[in-house]
């Protein structure tokens, strides 16, 4: 994006607002740049559109590999356009070690969810980014609602990493498993098991029924054994086949039934403690780009990453001596 293509935060604010979808998409390549001009811009349009935002529910999705989430996520974002809701789905997908592009492309794995005009797909790569939580995928989020989305759903890339970073931004977080019943889940992270608010045991049809149910006992009593994140919300563990559409209706109504249960006043404190959390981590990331392109640190870091790879020197010594030749640096300039 270049800056003469690049609109000003007030007039693509505007044609946002209007329900332009072209709008959409490039405050969306806004939000996501990382150059330091389109930055200033992008934080000039979030000003703007943050009175608008906030309304949407905010369901985040993660699954074992094979669970199949992009069936589940047409699946249950269709049933949700034909209750009358407008659905955006932000999928993270894996970046591609070479390009830092994303690899999967959920508009392909998702084509009848694409085409429908009341949802908005934006696959994202993750940039390696810890959860394969895309970096801005928070103010992606933020425009999406700004935009008039009452559902935004964010994908992640999969079990395997910390989730945590998109339990931080959504209302309620689901775990999508298949028919493998307990040992499958002794296999899992605990902390992402911990972070659910909902599971589902995906496939549940034809010879997979019966494992699919004889999985759902052995998920619900394991989940007995930890302690529930919210004292008036006991984990359910629910069956479906997003593949026949079957028990898609039932995780809606159990979404409403997690949002009764943890009430208006629970839920605004959520969002503050994730507001504030965000406000950190963008904090951390300034302060790294910063470290990373400083001059004195950027004249030492190949050198002492060599030594300390090679096992010559020890990582806390090395992290001090970088640390000296930013702060140093710093010195100097006056900051």
């Amino acid at each position: 994006m270049s800056d003469a293509a690049t609109p000003d935060s007030d007039h693509l604010a505007a044609a946002l607002l209007a329900g332009d979808r072209r709008a959409l998409a490039r405050a969306i390549t806004l939000v996501e740049s990382s150059r330091t001009d389109h930055r200033r811009q992008a934080a000039a349009l979030l000003e703007r559109l943050l009175p608008k935002a906030g309304g949407a529910v905010r369901i985040g999705i993660t699954g074992v590999p094979g669970a199949g989430k992009s069936t589940f996520i047409e699946s249950f974002g269709l049933s949700l356009i034909a209750k009358g809701h407008r659905l955006a789905v932000l999928a993270v997908d894996p970046s591609s070690p070479v390009s830092g592009g994303s690899i999967l492309g959920d508009k392909t794995r998702m084509e009848g969810l694409a085409r429908h005009p009341k949802a908005f797909i934006r696959p994202s790569p993750s940039g390696g980014t810890l959860g394969g939580v895309a970096r801005r995928t928070r103010e992606a989020l933020l425009v999406c609602e700004a935009a008039g989305f009452d559902v935004v759903i964010v994908e992640t890339v999969g079990v395997g990493q910390s989730e945590t970073a998109v339990a931080d931004m959504v209302d309620v977080f689901l775990l999508l498993l298949v028919p493998g019943g307990g040992d499958e889940l002794q296999g899992l992270k605990k902390g992402i098991v911990e972070l659910a608010d909902l599971v589902i045991v995906n496939k549940a049809d034809g010879d997979l029924k019966p494992a699919a149910e004889r999985a759902r006992r052995d998920y619900e009593n394991a989940l007995h054994l930890l302690r529930p994140a919210h004292p008036d919300w006991r984990v359910p563990v629910l069956l479906a086949s997003a593949l026949e559409g079957l028990g898609i209706d039932a995780v809606w109504q159990a979404v409403g039934h997690h949002r009764q249960a943890i009430g208006t006043a629970e839920r605004a404190r959520r969002r503050a403690h994730q507001a504030r959390a965000w406000m950190w981590n963008e904090i951390e990331e300034i302060l790294a780009e910063r470290f990373r392109a400083h001059a004195g640190v950027s004249a030492r870091l190949a050198q002492l990453e060599a030594e300390v790879e090679a096992g010559r020197l020890a990582p806390t010594a090395a992290a001090r001596a970088l640390l000296d030749a930013f702060f140093a640096g710093a010195s100097q300039e006056g900051v």
